[in-house]
This record gives structure tokens, sequence and C-alpha cells, in this order.
């Protein structure tokens, strides 16, 4: 492809609008424009990229025995509302409503579509396993779209949904899509972690989310540097680091003491005013159920809460009781366990279960108790894992000190079990000729996302530096000065055997200067950079860079066809 005769409209300018390097770079690189917040038009390049991406994925996809269909993005209510998820889902779902006013959804998911052509077409334990895919646009109304592709209310997305007549299948389906998810993220040249992950609003079993690494990645990961163990934060399971070992002795318990802590109300100011380490200190979280029954979280000062972890251990849906109507009576900013409410269920941190002579809210505005101790001045009805891990916490498998890493997901697998097929009567006649709900599984994978991780992980200060499987051209072809008809000539001679070679090459034919031709072929991120200039009038050599490394090497015109075959050889695609 000349230059001169493709739509590549490249930016010198850092976009005002962008947040992250993938951002910025998409739309400096051509890829992308912004229609609307959150909506994004593909450009050549940018849709070249993306079709790369599709094929890799529908290649691995295609290997597993998945089968490609392709779903309307118009979804009725109905479907919707026989799973409990139409008023569930909230307003990130875009609602519409056809001219007989029957209302209708842009899809944000497609399991209850897929489901209810189960219910339809498949009868017996003979259609089973089966597994259905699509690569198609998903719509959901964020309230804050940001960070370019990586955050969009249309985003293009593949998507699979198993239905198995038992666990063992299910099992061995959700097996073939962790590793096809990680077939296509090392095809496509990512560093990515697999992790334990919540389930959220799609629900089901158990899940596992393919996160990109990158260093402005959304979500936290929690890994160990010796084994195989990696979560997501949120889910992250780990062994506290040390802590005093003398709570409940009566000779290390010093007499309680209650403190005037005047507008003394946050954690931070409380270390300041009391002039003590953080981990001293025992904050109390008021968490309230939809009963208005509130419950009492205890953990150490240095750790944030994770309501997830409280909600699972109660099996409650909760919320942080902020509200007056639940926290009468309580002094906010002092609330403690000493001498609460009867009516309030208290629930210990395991990082506190080992301290001693803490500090606590006093339940008196402007007090603070000094010297607190379990079990001698308060009670607890449970104890239990209810925070997110911080520096220095260890390995639940293996003891080694976690590390915390930087995200973007990718993809995500779900075990779903008969969440959807039990309301939408996706039933079979089993091997007995009994009426049985399928057992299902759902399987994402980002396309449009994976396209700005890619960018997010691999780039320099220059541009981007695309993996050669994803690159929209293999070769940057570049004469530095078409006036020159020698030059000209070698470049022209160069374009054909590329061409008659099948390599995807963009030759920059433009009559501009060799320093703007240099600095979109930086931008842009084509792997190899081949160049018609001095070295060639010199020697009739090619000059040839990696856009990766910077490296920098000769060849002459007739060694092209081998030095093309051995790269590919190198690169595996």
């Amino acid at each position: 492809m000349r230059y001169s005769e493709y739509f590549i409209p490249t930016l010198k300018e850092e976009p005002v609008e962008s947040e992250l390097v993938s951002h910025s770079l998409c739309l400096r690189a051509g890829l992308v424009r912004k229609i609307a917040s959150g909506i994004y038009s593909f450009l050549p390049l940018g849709f070249k990229i993306l079709k790369k991406i599709e094929n890799i994925i529908r290649e691995e996809m295609n290997k597993t025995g998945a089968i490609e269909l392709l779903l309307p993005v118009i979804q009725p209510s109905n479907l919707w509302i026989k799973s409990e998820r139409w008023d569930e889902y909230g307003p990130e779902m875009f609602r519409l409503k056809d001219r007989g006013g029957r209302d209708f959804c842009l899809g944000p998911t497609h399991e209850e579509l897929v489901t209810y052509l189960a219910h339809l077409d498949i009868k017996s334990y003979k259609d089973l396993p089966i597994n259905l895919y699509q690569i198609q646009v998903k719509f959901r109304d964020e309230i804050r779209p940001r960070h370019g592709l990586l955050r969009a209310r249309e985003f293009i997305m593949k998507d699979a949904y198993s239905f198995c007549e038992n666990e063992e299948d299910s099992d061995e389906i959700y097996k073939k899509m962790y590793e096809a998810y990680s077939g296509i993220l090392e095809r496509i040249g990512l560093e990515f972690k697999v992790v334990e992950a919540d389930t959220g609003l799609i629900g089901g079993k158990y899940s596992h989310e393919f996160m990109v690494l990158a260093k402005n990645g959304e979500e936290q990961l929690v890994c160990c540097p010796d084994c195989d163990y990696s979560a997501n934060f949120e889910m992250s399971k780990f062994t506290y680091k040390e802590a005093s070992s003398n709570s409940g002795n009566p000779k290390s318990c010093r007499e309680i003491e209650e403190v005037h802590t005047p507008s003394v109300t946050s954690i931070e100011e409380l270390v300041k005013f009391l002039k003590m380490p953080v981990n001293n200190i025992v904050k109390t979280i008021l968490l309230n159920d939809k009963n208005n029954k509130i419950y009492a979280v205890l953990l150490s000062g240095d750790r944030e809460l994770n309501i997830g972890k409280v909600e699972k251990f109660l099996n409650l849906d909760l919320e942080m009781a902020n509200d007056e109507k639940f926290t009468a009576g309580l002094s906010i900013g002092y609330v403690g366990p000493v001498n609460t409410k009867k009516s309030i269920e208290i629930y210990a941190d395991n990082s506190i279960r080992n301290r001693s002579n803490f500090v606590v809210g006093a339940n008196r505005k402007n007090y603070h108790f000094k010297n607190v101790n379990y079990p001698r001045d308060f009670t607890v009805k449970n104890w239990g894992d209810f925070a997110n891990p911080i520096q220095g916490d260890k390995c639940i498998n293996c003891g080694s000190e976690l590390k915390f890493e930087k995200g973007i997901e990718a993809g995500h697998i779900f075990k779903l079990g008969k969440k959807y097929s039990e309301k939408l009567g996706a039933r079979f006649l089993d091997r007995n000729g009994k009426l049985n709900s399928c057992i299902m599984g759902c399987y994402g994978i980002g396309v449009s996302r994976i396209l700005a991780a890619a960018i997010e992980q691999l780039h320099d200060d220059r541009g981007i530096t695309w993996p050669s499987s994803i690159a929209p051209f293999l070769v940057n072809l570049i004469t530095t000065n078409v006036r020159d008809k020698q030059l000209l000539n070698a470049a022209e001679n160069v374009y054909d055997v590329l061409e008659k070679m099948g390599v995807e090459v963009l030759y920059d034919d433009r009559d501009v200067s060799a320093g703007i031709k240099f600095k979109d072929s930086d931008l842009i991120g084509i792997p190899i950079r081949f160049i018609i200039g001095k070295k060639f009038l010199e020697g009739k050599k090619i000059d040839v860079e990696y856009r990766k490394n910077c490296s920098r090497t000769e060849i002459d015109i007739e060694d092209i066809k081998r030095f093309i075959k051995d790269f590919i050889n190198r690169n595996n695609f």
C-alpha cells in the first residue's frame, strides 16, 4: 500500500482529551476518531489491527471446537425480565422502545439471548455439549467513559456460551477456554496474568480474568513471585504479615484509658494526634443490609475494608451505613466496639487477631479509648478475612511475600451453572428421559480492548511498538527523497519485490521531508523499516531498522526475500 493513496491522519500534538498513553496514541497514530463520549470510529489502520486480533481469536476459538454465529444487537426486554436482570443491570444498559411501545435494549452482553436460542433448539443430551461464539458490538452506558477504548460505551467483543449436560463437560470447556485465551494473548505477544476474579452481575460459581500487564492499568493484581498464585486485588487470599501476639495475655494488657481527641475523626488525624503507628489503631466500619440492620467490622488502621468479602461471609447485600436513619445515636468518626449497642453484630478482620493495647473510638464524640484488648473489652461474633492485602502480606500457598502489579482486563471466563438455563427454560432430556437444565459457561474477550491494552504495554516515547502478529503492516518502506530518481527507482523495485512476496508493506512515497516520514513511522509503530537513502547511494545497501529495540542492520536488495523469511520464522507468525 502506498502511503499517498492511504488514509492515515496522524497528529503532531498531544490531544487535549487524551488521558492514557493508549488513548493519546490511538488518536495521534490515526487509528480512531472520537464521535461522542465513549464512541469511536475506527480508521483504516485501526480497523486493520482489529481484524488481525479478530482472526487470531477466531483461529484459537475454532481449534477448541467452538462454533461461530451472529446474534442481534437489539434484544427484547422480556428475556431480561425472565433472568431478573432488566432492573438489576441499572443505568448502564441502553434502553429503547419500538413504535409499538415495546421495551428493548442494546446488548451489553448476550447470556439471555443465547440461552433463549438453547431453549428453542436444544432438546436432548445428544445435542450437548456445545459452545457458541460471536464477534459482535456491545453497548454499555458508562457513567464516565474514559481512557479511550478501555472504557468506551460501544466496543467490540468476542463472547462465547457453552451448554453441557454435566459438570465434567462444563469443566472441560472451561479449561479449553482458559487455554484458548492464554493462547490468544501469547500469539499477540502480550505479557499477562490469569487471576481469580469476582463474577459480578453476570454471576455464576467462579471466574478468571486475563490481565494484560500495564503500568497504567485500572486493575490491581496480587501475585506471588515464587508460585503460580495470582488474583484480582478484591478477590485475593493471603496470610497477614506478622503482628503482636500478646492479645488476651493479662500481663500484657494495660488498663483501658479514655482520651480526649477533639475533631479527630480520620485515621490519619488520629496517628498525628496520638503520635503512634497506624497499625496500633483499630477502625470500626459500619455496614447496613436491606432490612436496616447494622453490622460493625473491625480492622487494622492501615487496611481498607473489602465489602465484597463481608457480603460473601454473611451472604447479604451490604452498603456503608452513612445514612442518619441507620446511624442515629452513633458518633460517626468515634465509633468503636467497646460498650457499643447490643443490636450491632461485631465482626473482626484477622489483621487484628493478635493485636493488643490498641486504640478504638469511644462511641462518644471527640473521644477514643487507648489500651483496648480482646476479649477483655469487647466480644466478636465471628472472625474472618475482610480486608484488602497490603505490602508485606504473604502468599496463602507458599508463604512468599506477595507482589502488586497493575493490569488491564482483556478477557473474563465464567462458570455459570444453571443461573440462566433454569430461568429461561434451556432444558434437555437426559439419558434417563428426564428434563434437566443445561449447565452453562460464558467467555468474553475484548477485541477493541486488546488493541488499546497492547498499546498501553508496547510503546515508547516515540510512539507504538506493535508486535508483528497484529501490526497493520510488517514493513514500512521509506525513500528519503522521492525526487532523486535513483532512490525512487530502487524503492519502487523493493516495493515490487515485497508485494510479490505477499508482504504487508506501507510504502511512504510522499513528497515530504525524511524527518516527517521517520516521525510518522515511529508513531505508527510498524515492526520493520526499510530505508532507501544515503547508504543505498554509497553502496547499494538498504538500511533496516527494528522499531521495537531500535537496532539496525544493512542488507542488499538481493537479500530481501531471505531476510523476510528469516524474520517470519523467528517470530512464529
